[in-house]
């Protein structure tokens, strides 16, 4: 067995010490927000709450579990995260397996024009203006259509399917499979880590996004993601109307409904990844190095 060199030993020590300092940094804020949702309201006046709560009160968590929009929101939220999960994951596979075919005619072109939007795009106004001609406003479609492909993640599934040997299709090939066979029995069995991967950026990415409901639904609030609504919360803090529709008028509630709504939206997605960690690794690294 090779023995590692002591230099080698302290650049190990190095990078775990580095590491261990992110992770801190990362978890601290939701420590602390965690303490102030569970904290009663006049230990937060004071500003005493830290990393530990103080009074163990729930009535935060209880505003919000019990408050119909919340519930309504998160329901929603769910929905139209599994929804474009999987309109994304279908739409990357259509758009990454046939580019894996040298017989392709023009996938060279094919790949520059798709590389190019990842640089180039028109831009709020014309995407708004797009929007609007397709009569796609105040619908909930406009959550999921625009959204559906990300290049970055076609690439990567794209890369995945490289690595995968060519022996495998062409022997399927030879024994009469068609091309949706050849990716159904072959393909897609032997591609469940970069899917796992693919899954939780854009469940994450759908999660936590907020930027295109805020742009294209105005009026319509059964539509509003969780995410919106956290928005309005936290950008319109200081205005009474939405302060008391919140119930932030009563002194250091505010600090602690903030902080339960903001558990409330994201543990959820928090705990998908415990899931799928196996696989997350493998499937962003795998076909990383050859295309």
């Amino acid at each position: 067995m090779k023995v590692k060199s002591l230099s080698a030993k302290i650049g190990d020590w190095v990078f775990v010490f580095i590491c261990v300092i992110i992770s801190i940094i990362c978890v601290l804020p939701m420590i602390n927000l965690a303490a102030k949702s569970l904290s009663e309201t006049h230990f937060l006046i004071r500003h005493e709450v830290y990393l530990w709560p103080k009074g163990f009160n729930f009535e935060a968590y209880a505003t919000v579990l019990s408050d119909a929009k919340y519930q309504r929101a998160f329901v929603w939220t769910t929905i139209l995260t599994v929804i474009c999960t999987l309109v994304s994951l279908t739409m990357t596979s259509l758009c990454a397996f046939p580019l894996i075919f040298p017989a392709l005619k023009g996938r060279g072109a094919i790949n520059i024009f798709i590389t190019i939007t990842m640089f180039f795009n028109a831009g709020t106004i014309p995407n708004y203006l797009l929007m609007s001609d397709l009569h796609l406003l105040e619908n909930p479609l406009v959550l999921i259509i625009p959204s559906c492909l990300s290049i970055y993640n076609m690439i990567i599934m794209r890369s995945f399917f490289y690595g995968i040997p060519d022996s495998l299709r062409e022997s399927a090939e030879i024994d009469g499979a068609s091309f949706a066979q050849v990716f159904l029995k072959i393909y897609l069995p032997l591609s469940k880590p970069v899917y796992a991967s693919l899954a939780l950026f854009y469940a994450v990415g759908r999660w936590n996004g907020y930027g295109d409901a805020l742009m294209y639904i105005k009026t319509e609030k059964q539509w509003f993601p969780l995410q919106l609504l956290l928005y309005n919360v936290l950008n319109n803090q200081n205005s009474v109307e939405v302060a008391a529709q919140e119930g932030f008028m009563q002194p250091g509630l505010k600090d602690s409904l903030k902080s339960a709504i903001v558990m409330f939206s994201t543990v959820p997605i928090l705990m998908i990844y415990p899931w799928l960690q196996r696989y997350f690794i493998a499937g962003v690294t795998m076909g990383a190095v050859k295309e």
